[in-house]
């Protein structure tokens, strides 16, 4: 029975991370422009791999009886790293002039970026 409901979570762990994945694809090739797409990069695909990640370690660990760490760093490492680095990215983006969607709403960045060159002057 037990065997069962470990099966089944990491069944479901697998399906959610699959599902992340599928709307990181579609986010990636729908959304208008480089910011949209970096927001669909870092959080869903994150979360997709984290996902699967878990279900890999708890398959291990659970069923096959290995505990191994290299997994939780992994998780650890991807947990920190792919949110920042998508926001760098971004960032990075918008200070090479990569121009906002025509239809955007909000430039939030445009206050935070000009205050700094203004000091400079």
């Amino acid at each position: 029975m037990m065997m069962t409901i470990v099966k089944t979570i990491i069944i479901l762990l697998i399906l959610i991370g699959i599902l992340f994945t599928v709307v990181t694809v579609i986010g990636i090739n729908r959304f208008p422009d480089v910011y949209s797409r970096l927001h669909a990069a870092s959080k869903s695909a994150t979360l997709g791999v984290l996902s699967i990640l878990l279900a890999i370690f708890l398959y291990f660990w659970l069923i096959e009886g290995h505990f191994n760490s290299r997994i939780i760093l992994g998780i650890a490492f991807l947990f920190i790293t792919a949110p920042i680095g998508g926001h760098i990215v971004g960032r990075a983006a918008y200070m090479s002039g990569v121009k906002l969607w025509e239809k955007s709403v909000r430039d939030d960045l445009a206050d935070v970026i000009k205050q700094p060159k203004e000091s400079k002057e």
